[in-house]
Order: C-alpha cells, then structure tokens, then sequence
C-alpha cells in the first residue's frame, strides 16, 4: 500500500555532547574513518566489496552518513558494534553530530549489527532504527545464526560487544524521512535479493540508496532473494536514472547495469542447461566465467545456479521451447 506519507522524525538532541576532538579511541591504535562526500552532507565510509574474512572484519558493503547540523542519519551501520562505535565516535569528532535514526536496508549481518553501538540511545528513546517489516521480521529470525556464523569468520574480538538489537520503527512504500531539509523517499519494498529491500531514494542530489539491489565487483547472493523479482527491481530503479548509486560499492547508473548483464545471463544460461537436458546437480554447471575476477565467485556461483534452477523449473515447464530462454 502506498501511503504517501512523510514521517517526520523525532531528531531531538541527545545531549550527549559533540566535541571535536581526535575519533580515534585512545590505546585503540584505529584510525579516524576516511569518510569522502557522496553529495552535500551526505558521507560514505567504502566497504571492502569483498568476501567477509578477518582482514576486513566483516566490514564489505558501505556505511553511509547523512549529516545536518548536529544530527546525523545512518544507513546501514556495519557488521559489529565496534565498527559502529568508531562510526559513532568519527561523526561526533569530525563532524559534531550525534546519530538520531538508523535505517537497516536488508538483513545481513554484515549491514546490520552495528545497531548495537546506540543500544544505549535506542533504549532511550534518543536514537530510532527504521527497516522494512519484511527486514524487521528476517532479522528476528536469522540475525542469531547470522551472528555466530559472522563471528567465526572474523574473530571474536572484533565482534565483541556485539549483540542483535531490532528495528524500532517501520518504513514502507511512500514514507520519508526528513532531516535538516533532506527528504530521502522509501520506495517499494522489493523482494529481490532478500526477502524486503529497502530503497531510498535523494531525488534532487540523483543519491540512490540501494543496499544489497546493485552488486558491483561482488558476486550477487540469491540465498533469501528472487531472480525474477531482483530483475523486476534493478529495472525499476534503472528507470530513476540516478547520478549515484550505493550498493556493494559506491557507483552509478553502470552499477545497475552490472547486476542487470549478471543476472540476465544466469536466468538465459540456467534455462538453456535445461533445454539441453542438463540435471540440477551437475558440478559447474553454469560457471559464467566473465565474473570469476567478482569477489564471491568461488564461493556463491554454484548456489546461484541452484538457487534459479528452482526459482526457474517452474517457468521452464509451462513454457512452450525455448519461449523462457528468450525472455
């Protein structure tokens, strides 16, 4: 349902305080995030558009920030309270703001754990943690297996600390989220590449929020999404002809088109094994090699294949020959 509606925010100050001194903790030995602007006021601290391993900490996909005086709006706050932390610790330092509202576009570990630097605030009142009810709802229930599996991947100091803390507040189709004269629209809730991706949407500075929808350099993962409908959304979002994009890295329009060529070629290849009368679990079945230097190939191609396979079946047999290849 499109409600069309904007919500303003609660944006009180926290009172904690913002000084400008150093971000970095003492002892810590970490340095200030290297923060770069994305538009005005609006600040991004790159992933490593990697696979999650100790080196990076799980620390893959982008932490965006928007700034507006001593406020501060934060879209996925990363995969540990202590990358959130140095996040928290930076934007007051650096920029005098204490955050008041998260938004969590999709439930992945590696997006979302970080909600657990502002339990404090959440608890308070002072901070709110808006995601989709689709999000909401994963996160519940898979965020502690989620957490287990992330924290034997990269060590449990960097993930110390780190608890699932859920969303507060509830965004859909139509909503806004106002900050210092910055209107960043919610748009449909897709079922792609999980169960409730959120979108949103600067239209006057072109900034498309993205998260886990557009897959650049990484290897998409189809575990809770759909290939058709994944599709159905990059063509959606192709058609706002954004300056900017976030996804698994900062790109542009072209980061739409990436995923568009592979996940296009999987549907086209995954329906022509069957036309060949190829079975499901043939080892490198569909290898698609032209994305074997993306991060992720080795790991998720052979699931992907699986995974469409499944979603397809259905579309191959009720298709006259070769009529589903075509599509």
């Amino acid at each position: 349902m499109n409600r069309r509606r904007a919500l303003a925010m609660a944006l009180a100050c926290s009172g904690l305080g913002a000084g400008c001194g150093s971000a970095t903790r003492p002892g810590s030995g970490e340095r200030e995030p290297p923060w770069r602007a994305l538009a005005d006021g609006l600040w991004v601290w790159d992933g490593a558009n990697a696979e999650i391993d100790a080196h990076n900490a799980g620390h893959v996909a982008p932490t965006v920030a928007l700034v507006r005086g001593p406020k501060a709006l934060l879209i996925d706050p990363g995969p540990s309270a202590r990358h959130a932390q140095r996040v928290r610790a930076s934007l007051r330092a650096r920029f005098g703001a204490e955050v008041v509202a998260i938004v969590n576009t999709h439930a992945h570990a590696e997006n979302v754990l970080g909600n657990a630097a502002f339990a404090d605030g959440i608890g308070a009142g002072r901070v709110r943690v808006w995601a989709s009810a689709a999000t909401r709802q994963a996160m519940q229930q898979r965020c502690p297996a989620c957490l287990k599996s992330l924290t034997e991947r990269v060590g449990a100091e960097a993930m110390a600390g780190t608890a699932i803390v859920l969303p507060t507040d509830t965004l859909a189709e139509g909503d806004a989220l106002t900050l210092g004269g910055v209107r960043l629209r919610a748009l449909r809730v897709e079922q792609g590449h999980t169960e409730g991706d959120l979108v949103l949407w600067w239209p006057e500075a072109g900034v498309l929020i993205a998260g886990g929808l557009v897959c650049d350099g990484r290897l998409p993962e189809l575990a809770q999404g759909s290939l058709d409908g994944w599709l159905a959304a990059l063509q959606r979002l192709a058609a706002l002809q954004p300056r900017v994009v976030v996804g698994s890295r900062v790109t542009d329009a072209q980061g739409i088109v990436q995923t568009q060529r592979y996940l296009t070629t999987l549907r086209r290849e995954v329906l022509a094994a069957m036309d060949a009368g190829r079975l499901a679990g043939e080892r490198g079945l569909v290898p698609m090699d032209d994305w074997r230097h993306w991060a992720g190939h080795a790991e998720r191609q052979g699931f992907n294949v699986q995974r469409a396979w499944r979603e397809l079946e259905a579309v191959w047999m009720q298709a006259p020959s070769g009529a589903a290849t075509s599509r």
